[in-house]
């Protein structure tokens, strides 16, 4: 008899350990998954994230199944850690299945320096890091611009970042597709947007975003970790943050417009979060030209970041920063919908098996939704840099500031179980409004400089509040379940060092 789980009207049926299924029904046009272990499941079943993936499951051309990942929670339409993807065809794309911080990701800079270099001038560190790398709601960015330059941005990348010195080549072989998306159309990002992105390019924001000076503590693969450049007691640098306010204007524009422009398919939908364009419009073109657009900003973001930083280190250990060896190891991105070629079964007419074995195998161009989700390919893939391809791609998966994080690879049975993707963080089970109900700030830091030589500086209290360790679910049982399912394999584990919030 097959094992299951109700809840609030959700059945789940075990696949095997760590796969749970929403079998399909009436109005889904596929199954869903939950990939988790039990204690997983529970915190992920505590909110609407199951509905919100079960929804999921409606948008047109959606394939093989919709899968939430082991850091899942509930998001805006579409659950924080799910993975869709739909024929790029005949299916849909669906910005509320991207979120509205578009390339919202992380970077880790390797350096050459130890945890004994650091030791000492944690103050002087963090207090620096606050200062000069901007954080916090509104406008204030390493670079206030006019939108001409935004707009060069948008289409160029992290291409424009390395003509104006911010990037070297080494930077931008090191980033997921080198830092730039060909199809970005910036002339499909509305005016509203530039405006807002024009004083923000370089800038950390608010609410989770961060930078996080680490450590390495814990080397599981080492030859994995000697490829990746890294190595025990090693001090690096994670950076998290996306699109700034122009990302979310493009999510609001086009949630708009296709409220007006594809209102019959909207009807269809159980969530008016989940609005989504048909794959042959044009307003799927237009948005999927205008969501490059602003992951090129993202990147460009991420790299004026990582280019303050290096001067900040520069400052504090009176060196230059390529003598002390801060080389980008890698960046990527975990809100995106990218078209990507994978495998699907299909049956005798050529149309996608969800569900019984297909008659055969195909290979199809899909837009994969990751939303709070990171890619994770598995070695061989040319998407891969050069640098990575043998051994797979790295992944980078940020816990709370008081738990540490993950470098992971990209596990074999990725391809298969997740269209080769794995969790995005630690991923939250308390609101903001609740942790700030829990937590004080100023209480978090204490604790975490007295208790664990963590050191914390941050725009306001609240935002430490509402950051505090105890509002996630526990990520080595996230990146243990990753680990355990080959999607994603752990390399190192990093501690926290210092740490600035907006």
């Amino acid at each position: 008899m097959t094992e299951s789980r109700e809840y609030d009207g959700i059945r789940l049926e075990k696949v095997r350990e760590y796969v749970w299924q929403i079998p399909q029904e009436a109005g889904m046009n596929a199954p869903a998954r939950v990939l988790a272990s039990e204690p997983l499941l529970e915190q992920i079943a505590d909110d609407d994230t199951l509905q919100q993936l079960k929804n999921a499951t409606h948008l047109p051309g959606i394939t093989k199944y919709a899968v939430c990942m082991p850091d899942g929670h509930q998001g805006y339409g579409f659950p924080v850690g799910g993975v869709g993807a739909t024929d790029a065809t005949d299916g849909c794309i669906s910005p509320g299945a991207v979120g509205y911080d578009i390339n919202c990701g992380v970077r880790m800079v390797r350096t050459d320096l130890t945890y004994d270099d650091v030791r000492g001038r944690e103050e002087e560190l963090v207090d620096q890091l606050f200062t000069n790398v901007p954080s916090g709601l509104g406008g204030g960015g390493v670079v206030e611009t006019d939108v001409d330059t935004v707009d060069a941005v948008l289409e160029r990348g992290m291409d424009w970042a390395l003509e104006h010195d911010y990037a070297t080549a080494d930077d931008l072989a090191h980033c997921e597709d080198e830092g730039r998306r060909s199809d970005a159309r910036p002339e499909f990002v509305s005016g509203k947007a530039k405006d807002r992105g024009k004083n923000q390019l370089g800038s950390l924001g608010s609410g989770n975003h961060f930078l996080e000076v680490q450590r390495v503590t814990d080397v599981f693969d080492g030859d994995v970790a000697s490829a990746f450049g890294l190595s025990e007691d090693q001090i690096v640098v994670l950076i998290h943050c996306g699109s700034r306010g122009l990302g979310h204007q493009v999510c609001s524009d086009y949630l708009r417009k296709i409220e007006k422009q594809h209102g019959d398919l909207l009807e269809l939908l159980p969530d008016r979060e989940l609005a989504a364009a048909p794959a042959d419009s044009e307003l799927a073109e237009e948005y999927y030209g205008a969501m490059c657009a602003a992951i090129n900003f993202a990147w460009v973001n991420r790299q004026l970041i990582t280019h303050r930083t290096r001067r900040v280190f520069e400052r504090v250990f009176r060196e230059d920063w390529e003598d002390l060896g801060m080389e980008l190891l890698y960046d990527v991105a975990h809100n995106i919908a990218k078209k990507e070629v994978h495998e699907v079964g299909v049956d005798a007419e050529g149309r996608p098996v969800t569900d019984g074995d297909p008659t055969d195998v195909e290979e199809r161009e899909l837009y994969v939704h990751r939303k709070g989700a990171t890619r994770a390919f598995p070695a061989g893939r040319p998407e891969i840099p050069s640098a990575y391809r043998e051994v797979g791609q790295p992944v980078i998966i940020p816990g709370s500031m008081g738990s540490g994080s993950y470098v992971l690879v990209g596990g074999e049975r990725s391809l298969e179980e997740t269209f080769g993707s794995t969790a995005h963080g630690a991923g939250r089970v308390m609101s903001r409004t609740r942790a700030k109900q829990e937590f004080w700030g100023e209480t978090v830091q204490k604790e975490l400089e007295e208790g664990s030589a963590i050191y914390v500086k941050a725009q306001s209290g609240a935002t430490v509040a509402e950051e505090a360790p105890g509002v996630y679910k526990d990520v080595d049982e996230v990146v243990r379940v990753s680990d355990e399912l080959g999607i994603g394999r752990k390399v190192v584990r990093t501690f926290p060092v210092c740490n600035i919030k907006g």
